[in-house]
């Protein structure tokens, strides 16, 4: 109930679109974060507990609401996909479990690189071009920016990667957005005003 509350707050009072998710494990969780004002809806552990739930969902609301988040690492030379937050090796096998999740549905995905989380040291783009090379649908990187610089070299190894996503560096204010727009701006990147 609070999280339906803050989300509802929250998406009548910013006007960019809005992907939710966490907790994400039947239709009637999308029905909810949707009608909170959510524009799209993150599954991660719930697709991986039933992976039905994405066709389902890409059939109800369209595949341009469906997304589909991993939590990626490498074991043994094979990017694995972890449940729980990143805490649990599924054992499958990332590039066929994302391609699985596109071909029944999910319009885009999210890539976290366990293996780069926390580090700040640089998306990490050899999973992400690996990723990149399976599927068409938006790529937004997760895990590893610790600078301008980071998202300017994802932008220019990667251009089939469509956003890179950073939380720290913009709450302890290392990096301003609009210096990080700016830059990108610069470096010929096309960027959202």
């Amino acid at each position: 109930k609070l999280f339906t509350e803050i989300l509802t707050k929250a998406a009548s009072e910013i006007f960019i679109p809005l992907t939710v998710g966490g907790g994400i494990n039947t239709l009637d969780d999308f029905d909810r974060v949707l009608n909170c004002g959510a524009d799209k809806v993150s599954v991660n552990s719930g697709a991986i507990k039933d992976p039905g739930i994405i066709p389902r969902a890409a059939k109800k609301y369209g595949d341009q609401c469906v997304v589909l988040s991993a939590d990626v690492k490498r074991v043994d030379g094979q990017f694995r996909v972890y449940s729980m937050g990143g805490r649990v090796d599924t054992g499958m096998d990332a590039l066929k479990w994302i391609k699985d999740g596109v071909d029944n549905g999910a319009g885009e995905i999210v890539l976290n690189s366990i293996d780069t989380d926390g580090v700040k040291d640089g998306f990490d783009i050899e999973m992400l071009d690996a990723v990149s090379s399976v599927v068409d649908v938006p790529i937004i990187a997760s895990g590893g920016a610790g600078s301008i610089d980071d998202f300017v070299e994802l932008f220019k190894k990667l251009p089939k990667v469509d956003a890179g996503l950073a939380a720290s560096i913009f709450h302890f204010g290392e990096v301003k957005i609009e210096d990080l727009k700016a830059r990108l701006k610069e470096e010929g990147i096309e960027v959202r005003s």
